[in-house]
This record gives structure tokens, sequence and C-alpha cells, in this order.
């Protein structure tokens, strides 16, 4: 089969597309032929490296993925040949595409409980946009953040992945958004998929302009995953009891603090990490029923996944880059 392949961590020419071994189905397991891989910032860092977790080269990245089932293993029941699947990336082996070989590739083998139906009327590359951004902002804001109808969420990194699905997520519940990005297209985008206010955090101080918005009062709830220089600034969002919702850092692990704005304004710092195959068939769900729709920024050949991740590498996209092989 043909792959995408991190020859070695590093730079984009790291990444190279080339033959790779067909994976075998073992017991319990499903051989799954990949119809789209959605991009993620998770798949550049597995390539870039990151500080403490060496990844075992040559390696294949891409946690979130769609297919069809093209073989069985010994002992696998309630599935068959021709199944349209979307996969829960976390197995009991580890993550697809951080820990285990992930779905940058024509095939992919897969632990059975980790398949999950995709509804007949979703397509692959739809499906493929689904599971770590909505089963991620599905466990923050409902399971973690517990947002109310009532609430004023501010979403930093709205045109992301993450960012767009709780965009939506948070206004199919009834809450007020305010979604910043980076551009003022992206700004417009945003308010097409129903953001209540914008803000183009290349030109306003985000900080200063949802106090101003909040009517000087703060808001309910900030989704930050961005992390580095705007964990301060998103403190100083917050109302007094207001949430700071956080599952990753795209810009920065290491940030400064100022304990002041916590305990003073009795603020709650909530972390999220990951989602579970209950959150991805929820999303799914909400996406068959047309409660959210998943935004395809860009579909490409997994020929181009180098330039897929540049694209990304560079934040000149709107919504997920989905691969198909």
């Amino acid at each position: 089969m043909k792959a995408a392949v991190i020859v070695k961590q590093g730079a984009l020419e790291n990444l190279v597309y080339r033959d790779w071994p067909d994976p075998v189905a073992g017991e319990n397991e499903a051989l799954v032929r990949v119809r789209g891989c959605g991009l993620n910032h998770l798949d550049i860092f597995v390539r870039r490296g990151m500080p403490g977790f060496p990844v075992p080269v040559p390696f294949i990245s891409g946690g979130d993925i769609a297919g069809e089932i093209a073989g069985l293993g010994a002992n696998v029941e309630d599935w068959k040949v021709g199944d349209r699947v979307a996969l829960h990336p976390v197995t009991h082996e580890g993550m697809m595409g951080e820990e285990v070989l992930g779905g940058m590739a024509e095939y992919v083998r897969v632990p059975v409980d980790n398949l999950i139906r995709i509804p007949d009327n979703v397509d692959f590359v739809t499906a493929a946009a689904v599971p770590i951004a909505y089963g991620t902002a599905i466990r923050m804001l409902f399971e973690i953040g517990n947002i109310k109808p009532a609430d004023t969420i501010l979403i930093l990194g709205a045109s992301g992945g993450v960012g767009i699905a709780c965009v939506q997520l948070a206004k199919m519940t009834g809450a007020t958004v305010i979604a910043a990005a980076g551009s003022a297209d992206k700004c417009e985008k945003l308010r097409q998929l129903g953001a209540d206010h914008t803000i183009n955090y290349s030109e306003q101080d985000f900080s200063k302009e949802t106090w101003r918005l909040s009517g000087k009062k703060g808001v309910d709830v900030v989704v930050n995953y961005t992390g580095g220089d705007t964990w301060v600034p998103s403190l100083r969002c917050l109302k007094p009891r207001g949430k700071l919702l956080t599952c990753g850092a795209t810009a920065g692990y290491e940030t400064s603090n100022d304990m002041r704005f916590i305990w003073v304004r009795e603020l709650q710092v909530l972390g999220s990490n990951g989602y579970s195959k209950k959150n991805i068939a929820t999303a799914l769900d909400y996406v068959s029923t047309g409660k959210v729709t998943p935004v395809i920024g860009g579909r490409m050949p997994l020929s181009e996944a180098r330039e897929a991740e540049r694209l990304i590498e560079d934040r000149n996209f709107f919504g997920k880059i989905v691969l198909e092989p």
C-alpha cells in the first residue's frame, strides 16, 4: 500500500509518500480501507517530535479515520466486509497516529472494539472530520465544562477543527458565542456558522474586546487550547466563578500566570483530555440529524500530505483538511 511516512522526526521534508507493507488484521481486529483521514495539530507535533515523547520511525500518523471494512480477523462478530466505519483512535495498544500506526495510508489495522458505524447519510470525508474535533469538544464543553444555554462563551482558535466544533455545539446548546480568529475572512466565516460576535485578534486585543462585548462583566466560559501568551488574557476575560477550559496548547505549552485573577474571581481552570467512543458516536449522530455540520477546509489526495501539513503549520486553512488515499 501507499502511505505518508515520517522517515525521521523534524521538518516537512521528512514526511514522504511511499510504499509500506500492507497491515494484516489479527484476532478481534478489522482491516479498514481508509477513505478519509482528517488532519490535526497532533500530526504536526508527531512529525516534528514532542519533548519527552519520541516516536519510533519510520511511522504513520493520522488519528481521524473513516473508511470501509476490507477484511476481518478471527473471532469477529457483528461486522462484515464493506461496512462503513469511523474509528475511535484510542486503542488498547495506544493512540492511533501517535503511539500505533495511523490512518495516513491506504489501509489501517484496528481492534473491532474501536469501530463506529457511520450513518447512511454521512459521507466518508465528513465522517473523517468528526472523531477527534467533535469528540474533544463534546467532552470538554458538556462533560467537563457543563455549559448552559445562558452562558456567554469565548472560543479562541475558533477557525480550526476543535474551534468550529465548539462554536457549533455551543450554539446548538443555546449559548452566546464570541469566536476569535486571526483574519477578517475567518471571522466572517465564523459569523456565517452562527457566532454571535467575532474578534480578529490580528487587529484587536481579544481580552479587551471580550470585556467590552460582555458589558465589562466578563464571560462565563473561555475555551483556550492555544496556550502561550493567550493564557493570562483569557483569565482577564472571565466573570467571577467563570471557567477556563483547555484541551491542548497549539501555540505553546509554557505560559505565564496571574494567580490574582484565579483567587479573587474564584475562577475554575479545567483541563479536558481526549474523548470516548460514546462521544464520537454522539457527534456522528449530531451530524446525521443536522445539528452540526463539519466544515471541510480542504480535500487533498494522500500524495499531497506534505502540502496539507504545511497549510496547517501556516494556519492557512479554515475547518478540517481531509486526506483521501
